[in-house]
């Protein structure tokens, strides 16, 4: 079924609108939930909370891109459940892993300081990837946003995993120098 006739079955309170977003996106929203908590279980109570929040808000939002939207739901409920569980020892996921990746990028400092900036700091990553051609751009979303692994990256980017890492390493210098030439963080 279209994403918009999904979307008008939610408006219309229609409860067979969980069920296409479950036929149509099931299987990628778990995957992804799965790669931020390296838990099937976990994945799965994510997923279904992400069919309540889209239950919850259609009306009164009508999403572009039911896909993004979905996916946007889905990797927060996800980063919220890691969160809460962050102080058990459990193994870890594509999520945890790829944050290892990206701390050169981001500023140690003052984690109030930081919260407030979050915003600019988004527009800024965002700025920056405007810049990137766009396989490299795929490539670092795949990665760092929908936490794929590098295998998975490479796969969908049509590369070696030892290519992919490569340039997720170069795009995550660049990314560190543009951060700081936009004043994000200092040398001390």
């Amino acid at each position: 079924m279209r994403d918009d006739r999904i979307v008008e079955l939610y408006w219309k309170r229609d409860e067979g609108a969980v069920r296409q977003t479950e036929i149509k996106y099931g299987h990628y929203l778990t995957k992804l939930a799965y790669h931020i908590l390296a838990d099937w279980e976990d994945s799965r109570e994510s997923v279904n909370d992400t069919y309540l929040s889209a239950w919850r808000s259609m009306p009164p939002h009508r999403p572009e891109s039911l896909r993004t939207y979905l996916c946007k739901m889905t990797r927060q409920i996800s980063i919220d459940i890691f969160r809460r569980r962050k102080s058990a020892k459990r193994q870890a996921s594509e999520y945890a892993i790829s944050l290892s990746e990206l701390e050169d990028c981001l500023s140690a400092g003052d984690t109030t300081q930081r919260d407030a900036d979050r915003n600019l700091l988004s527009a800024a990553i965002r700025n920056y990837l405007m810049t990137l051609p766009e396989g490299t751009r795929d490539a670092f979303l795949c990665r760092y946003f929908f936490a794929d692994s590098v295998r998975e990256t490479a796969r969908y980017c049509g590369m070696s995993e030892a290519g992919v890492k490569s340039l997720l390493y170069r795009t995550r210098i660049g990314l560190k120098k543009y951060l700081e030439k936009e004043g994000f963080f200092h040398e001390e």
